[in-house]
């Protein structure tokens, strides 16, 4: 017979959370990593292993921030089911973070000292949208993937050409924040208007800009 979880259980467990988000290298993925053994980099120049980094910096400040509205969400969202979607796609957030972070370290780079910012920022505007209803929510959810896999679409266009294994990691992350849109969507999210959509992917362009470099 499980136990029921107690408010202090919870505050651990999102403490635990935010810590694996937040410090670098602590996060864990629970599915293997896209990049196998078999793929490997051809010879690229330092620029363009910097801007390799540049593109995976941001690509894993993204994931800092879709975990953080995942989990504001899933501490305000009303229905038991909702809860539960955002919990398992913050797990694969969670696999997402962990590639990334790996493939920064490969190519000698550093996590982004903006996460903090962008976590808050994030959380924030989760519990906003989980409080105000779990059909916003859950259309919060869509379109946020939806810049997201617009980002990806962009990187895997402007990475280095010999960069396959940072390709790897990208194109499998394209395919789960699709799903996680489509789910977010059939379970009821709202479409949002192009003009709410626009004001998204301006805030998308700050973070990118500023996270490539810090």
């Amino acid at each position: 017979m499980s136990r029921k979880l107690t408010r202090a259980d919870t505050l651990i467990h999102q403490f635990d959370t935010v810590l694996r988000t937040l410090v670098p290298h602590a996060a864990r993925s629970s599915r293997p990593s896209p990049v196998t053994a078999d793929i490997d980099d051809d010879p690229m120049t330092l620029d363009e292993r910097r801007h390799a980094a540049g593109l995976m910096r941001v690509n894993h400040t993204g994931e800092v921030c879709a975990q953080a509205l995942y989990q504001g969400q899933g501490c305000t969202a009303k229905l038991p089911e909702v809860r539960e979607q955002m919990e398992h796609s913050a797990q694969e957030e969670i696999d997402h973070l962990a590639w990334c972070d790996e493939r920064l370290q490969e190519l000698g780079g550093r996590t982004s000292l903006l996460n903090p910012l962008f976590y808050a920022a994030s959380f924030g505007l989760g519990a906003v949208a989980g409080a105000v209803g779990d059909r916003v929510s859950l259309g919060f959810v869509a379109a946020t993937e939806e810049q997201v896999g617009k980002h990806l679409n962009e990187h895997l266009e402007t990475l280095p050409p010999g960069d396959h294994r940072s390709r790897a990691v990208l194109r499998q992350m394209a395919i789960d924040e699709a799903h996680h849109a489509q789910l977010a969507l059939e379970a009821g999210g709202a479409r949002f208007p192009a003009p709410v959509k626009f004001g998204m992917s301006l805030m998308s362009k700050v973070m990118t800009k500023s996270v490539y470099r810090i």
